[in-house]
């Protein structure tokens, strides 16, 4: 059983109370405010007056939500009434939303707790919790180590133990890989699985919000309490939800496990390799079948999803002009306040994808790069579906080293987004994949797994993590 499903019925039967709790989280925060893992911690009046309300609810005997007694940290692009929604940027400055986001209303109605807003990279563009108009995220394992971005305030806040679960977004592996830098778990749900309602866009085609833990069934429970149909997002599947939880008492003998050759390239980090082969190893013993595959195309994932995810990026940015909300620089014409607004309110990273995206859209280019990635991207799909019709699951590395330094990478672009070359395909591809970890490298920095399978076979990851979860003593 998981930490959180645990803490669920102890809160329940009355071992404890969520006035203490908060008290608790709220303190840890303040001490390890060196993290930086927040942007905004909710009203400590606000928090403990919700947390009496519900011990008084339990004192009377009712029956609560699935989620009450857990304390949850959402990402800075989710919206939440009534508090700051910056998306890490100086663009939103001052930008309060007046509604929830879907998944904010789901944690509340199931009578979970939301502490506050983790940091992020600036509107979810990056891959080491860098480029955050608020400063860097740490790394809890090494201070001076990135912790994976652009949910790294959220792993962060799950690994330092500031909440019990948060919420990510994952655009080419936002969820992932901060989840393999930081040793925890993190799940990409299958695209339209979770409402992206009251999420701010990136790519809106790849983007999806997923729950990470500490362990694979405490992210199967916040799958199952935010998953669902929402009408107010169209590309939210009619689809029913499954009880995810029971899949983790499931063997996993029946599973067939691809191992996709490209995907471990010469050029993988030694340790990183020898953590998986162990672990292969190991499930071999459980009775897990493994067979090699060929995903050729994996090669022209990174330059496809570049392409596509700047493009929709300059189109769903092109909203922040100083018009309508968020930062405003007055100038003598519309034009110039357009520019000044723009450029004083957007970070380096951000203009750099809006530029390129842009670039990829104009006039002369479109067909060359932009409807080029785009059949790029059918084609991956198309060889993806075709693995699932050999095997139930992918297992791969997450990422091809630990965590790197701080400012290792920042002034090369190409080597940052490199990170992400065996995330960005599952995004593409719109299918599920969940990061798990595996280990600890010498110099005790931590080392994830990733595993993907078909759209919607989130409980074929939930079998095989909580699995790899035993073979490693993570749980």
């Amino acid at each position: 059983m998981s930490d959180s499903i645990r803490r669920h019925q102890d809160y329940v039967a009355g071992k404890f109370k969520l006035v203490d709790r908060v008290e608790e989280l709220l303190e840890r925060i303040a001490v390890n405010s060196h993290l930086n893992a927040f942007i905004t911690v909710f009203s400590r009046r606000k928090l403990l007056d919700q947390a009496a309300a519900l011990d008084r609810r339990i004192e009377q005997g009712q029956k609560p939500g699935a989620l009450a007694g857990l304390v949850i940290a959402i990402k800075d692009n989710i919206s939440f009434r009534g508090e700051p929604l910056t998306c890490a940027s100086r663009m939103l400055t001052n930008f309060i939303p007046p509604y929830h986001a879907t998944v904010v209303e789901k944690i509340l109605q199931a009578d979970g707790l939301i502490i506050g807003k983790t940091n992020l990279d600036e509107f979810a563009m990056g891959s080491s919790g860098e480029t955050s108009h608020f400063g860097p995220v740490k790394n809890p394992w090494n201070l001076e180590r990135v912790p994976g971005g652009s949910s790294s305030g959220s792993a962060v806040a799950v690994r330092a133990g500031l909440a019990d679960l948060a919420l990510g977004s994952d655009t080419g592996g936002s969820v992932r890989q901060p989840a393999a830098f930081c040793g925890i778990v993190g799940l990409k749900p299958t695209y339209g699985r979770v409402s992206r309602y009251g999420l701010v866009a990136y790519a809106s085609s790849l983007d999806q919000i997923g729950p990470m833990g500490k362990s694979v069934g405490e992210v199967a429970y916040l799958l199952q309490n935010i998953a669902g149909h929402d009408p107010r997002d169209a590309t939210s599947v009619l689809q029913e939800v499954p009880n995810y939880v029971k899949y983790l008492k499931t063997h996993p003998h029946h599973l067939r496990v691809g191992l996709p050759r490209q995907y471990f390239p010469e050029e993988l980090d030694p340790e990183v390799r020898a953590h998986i082969e162990k672990l292969v190893a190991a499930l071999k013993e459980q009775g897990v079948r493994f067979r090699e595959i060929d995903l050729p195309l994996t090669e022209y994932a990174v330059p496809a999803y570049y392409i596509i995810a700047t493009a929709e990026a300059s189109s769903n940015l092109a909203r922040f002009d100083g018009v309508r909300y968020g930062l405003r620089r007055p100038a003598p014409d519309l034009f110039q306040q357009y520019s000044r607004t723009r450029s004083e309110g957007f970070g380096p990273e951000v203009k750099r994808r809006i530029l390129l995206g842009s670039f990829v859209l104009s006039a002369g280019y479109y067909d060359e790069y932009y409807r080029k990635a785009q059949q790029v991207r059918q084609l991956i799909q198309k060889e993806i579906r075709q693995a699932f019709r050999e095997v139930d699951v992918l297992l791969t590395p997450t990422t091809p080293t630990p965590a790197f330094k701080l400012q290792e990478k920042t002034a090369d672009p190409l080597q940052m987004y490199l990170s992400d070359v065996f995330t960005v395909t599952a995004n593409l591809a719109g299918i599920c994949a969940l990061s798990v970890p595996v280990g600890v490298t010498s110099r005790g920095l931590p080392v994830g797994v990733q595993l993907m399978s078909d759209f919607f076979r989130e409980d074929r990851l939930f079998i095989l993590g909580r699995s790899i979860e035993k073979c490693t003593g993570e749980v």
